[in-house]
């Protein structure tokens, strides 16, 4: 079993790394966790769009 973590700015950003890299897997998808945090600077709204892909890969 592996995992890759993928951490991005916007969703669509996100999307297509999850995308890119689920396109290359031969292997089975177990699981995606996806998560949003949000934080405030000054008036400034900064998101972190991230998930994790767990996966097993044939050889």
């Amino acid at each position: 079993m592996k995992v890759k973590c993928f951490d991005e700015n916007t969703e669509k950003d996100l999307e297509s790394k999850i995308n890119g890299f689920l396109s290359g897997i031969n292997g089975d998808i177990i699981d995606i966790k996806y998560e949003v945090a949000i934080g405030i600077q000054g008036e400034d709204q900064i998101y972190c769009f991230s998930a994790m892909v767990i996966y097993y890969e044939k050889e």
